[in-house]
């Protein structure tokens, strides 16, 4: 069966949990909430997940976000749905959201390097999900969107770019790795990452292939070869972006026919 007993009764237990319980609305719009675990359990089905890696995507927020007074736990998910899909919902679970934005979502980064696959899969259709509304909303209305949130924009952005880079580098070869790597670049180009970070000017006597190279925005690691990302259309210099959001990170001036490389 493709429409499973498990798929259908985690649809009605995140309807339950997101919408009749509580009439949960999208972050500042009028929107049910249900619409984006659909759409979490949607893009898992889409990249080939198995049956439990969708039911945990579409109950992926219901133990975070469910009332005190129907509170849902990882036992009742696991007596209900069975241990795989309560641990991995349990995973991309954030444990305490009385911290500050800043700490919630710095721990939330730390767990990603522990993930297994399918805790990769779930959070990776989760930032998709959420990336392409931000980006869909901030086409229509701009910046003000952010408005809606609990930090700066430039730290919202860093915060999901760092979070790509982290499940890239947890699982390089993902079904959504294409999907994230886009969103990553459309991010980053909505940002002022470039005033506020710099790309380093070298002369060409200075530059290596090998030579180390971090992004100070996604947190990728790596060399211009690794990178892939060169673009030598220029007469006086090459420019090294990084491959996961394309932020420029190293501009390289050529040699003048004087021999000067200033």
């Amino acid at each position: 069966m493709i429409y499973t007993t498990k798929i259908k009764d985690a649809i009605h237990f995140a309807i339950d949990t997101h919408e009749v319980d509580q009439k949960q609305k999208r972050k500042g719009k009028d929107i049910s909430y249900i619409t984006h675990p659909l759409t979490v359990g949607l893009i898992l089905a889409r990249a080939g997940a198995s049956e439990e890696v969708v039911a945990a995507g579409i109950l992926h927020d219901t133990i975070e976000d469910s009332i005190a007074e129907k509170k849902v736990t990882n036992e009742m998910l696991a007596e209900r749905f069975g241990k795989e899909v309560a641990s991995l919902v349990e995973s991309v679970t954030e444990q305490n959201k009385d911290l500050p934005w800043a700490e919630r979502k710095a721990v939330a980064l730390g767990h990603i390097k522990d993930f297994s696959h399918e805790s990769l899969l779930v959070k990776s259709a989760d930032i998709v999900a959420n990336a392409t509304e931000l980006l869909e909303d901030h086409g229509q209305e701009g910046d003000k969107i952010f408005g809606r949130f609990n930090a700066p924009k430039e730290k919202i952005l860093e915060h999901l770019l760092k979070a790509i880079t982290a499940i890239i580098k947890g699982w390089p070869e993902s079904p959504l790795v294409e999907d994230l790597q886009f969103i990553a670049r459309e991010l980053q180009s909505i940002g002022t990452f470039m005033s506020m970070y710099p790309a380093s000017v070298i002369a060409y006597a200075d530059y290596s292939e090998d030579m180390p190279l971090q992004c100070p925005v996604c947190g990728w690691k790596g060399s211009p070869k690794d990178s892939g990302w060169i673009n030598t259309d220029s007469h006086y210099c090459m420019d090294v972006s990084c491959p996961n959001c394309e932020k420029m990170l190293l501009v390289v001036s050529y040699p003048l026919a004087n021999g000067d490389n200033s």
